[in-house]
């Protein structure tokens, strides 16, 4: 990263250019998720001390301390760390990554059965504000399915175990799992909002290609949802959270008022991010890379001092537009186009063709001449209208 952290102080740049938000990733897990297409690894905990070594050494090219507002720690699973380890790793995050500014946020992930005390007196004690709960599903059924390592019972002991320090919560939930009903989906919503967190997240499963789910669908031992009963649990996910209180303030994301994950938001405004670790991404001063998902490779290069990326693209001007009309329109508030005019240097009518007026006809799109949004029934396809307008 050398070369992209250099030249223009960090302060002279706008955030679609200098990142003021940070990932670090932690590969580790005790178990690998059926579903699960992220770079992580299970089984190899004798390699947690080498690896932290390592993104160590990937940090210090930062060269100094780099403030940022924002910074997240995910996985894998950042909490299947032994307290020493996960002090160990918190302190060197600090040191390169402290956060600074107003509203600043430090987000970690966690699993239900690896969220205890003494870790959330550590994460508490180096200044973590956030924890996101991937609990999924209160049903152990659907969490079989999934091939989740916990217990539905492990769900409320956890969120009272990181309220004793930390007050901030997200739960992730997942939908159209093979054998989900919309009375299960119903009843998942219900046991969430009853453990009163500020954050909720619903994800539509998704079978990657090459995942042991993946796998079983093709084999036919199991059999995907059909498209209407997926929409119809997403509709019940929006009109029971909004009922409840929060805001759909991104397709996937519903946040009490003031309870918004801003380091998402960075990625949805498409301004830039820092990346460490494993598999990570970054946006930096226009390039995008990528590590290297191999662990081992990771390892190696970071400890020589050698560059950790696996891919690197820099995007010329309309692609960058293209780009963030499409990660914008995932906003409740869409996309402001004069704002889209300063951070691209394109005008949002031109990037989006003669197809905007045709969905605004077809109520997909809403449009008051400033702000060009999706309306309830285009949140329902929004990924079909994105390519369209691409």
């Amino acid at each position: 990263m050398g070369d992209i952290l250099s030249g223009m102080p960090a302060s002279a740049e706008p955030p679609w250019i200098w990142p003021r938000a940070a990932y670090v990733h932690v590969p580790f897990c005790a178990h690998h998720c059926g579903y699960c297409d992220f770079a992580v690894v299970a089984g190899q905990e004798d390699r947690i001390d080498e690896y932290l070594s390592a993104l160590n050494c990937e940090l210090s090219t930062l060269a100094t301390a780099t403030p940022v507002r924002t910074l997240f720690l995910g996985g894998g699973t950042p909490t299947h760390l032994a307290p020493a380890q996960l002090e160990r790793l918190l302190t060197t995050l600090i040191r390169w990554l402290p956060l600074q500014g107003d509203s600043t946020e430090f987000s970690v992930e966690a699993n239900p059965d690896t969220l205890t005390s003494d870790k959330v007196t550590v994460l508490a004690d180096h200044g973590v504000t956030r924890i996101s709960l991937g609990a999924q599903s209160f049903h152990a059924g659907l969490l079989h399915t999934l091939d989740r390592a916990h217990d539905p019972s492990q769900i409320p002991r956890a969120v009272e175990t990181a309220r004793r320090r930390i007050s901030r919560l997200s739960i992730d939930l997942i939908f159209g799992v093979p054998g989900q009903t919309v009375a299960d989906w119903q009843s998942d919503l219900r046991r969430a909002l009853q453990l009163e967190p500020d954050h909720v997240s619903t994800y539509g499963l998704t079978y990657e290609k090459g995942t042991p789910l993946w796998k079983r669908r093709q084999r036919g031992d199991l059999i995907a949802l059909s498209e209407d009963s997926e929409l119809e649990m997403y509709a019940t996910a929006i009109d029971t959270l909004e009922d409840a209180g929060f805001e759909h303030y991104e397709i996937s994301n519903f946040a009490r008022p003031g309870m918004r994950c801003h380091h998402n938001e960075t990625y949805w405004a498409n301004e830039a991010y820092f990346g460490f670790g494993v598999g990570a991404a970054r946006y930096v001063r226009g390039r995008r890379e990528i590590n290297t998902r191999d662990l081992s490779a990771y390892i190696r290069k970071a400890l020589a001092g050698e560059s950790c990326t696996f891919q690197s693209e820099e995007l010329d001007g309309v692609e960058r537009a293209k780009e963030t009309l499409a990660v914008q329109l995932r906003r409740c508030e869409g996309i402001d186009r004069e704002a889209f005019r300063r951070q691209t240097g394109s005008d949002l009518d031109a990037v989006a063709g003669v197809h905007l007026p045709l969905l605004v006809a077809d109520n997909l799109i809403a449009d008051n001449g400033r702000l060009v949004r999706l309306t309830r029934r285009g949140k329902y396809v929004a990924d079909a209208i994105i390519e369209r307008l691409l």
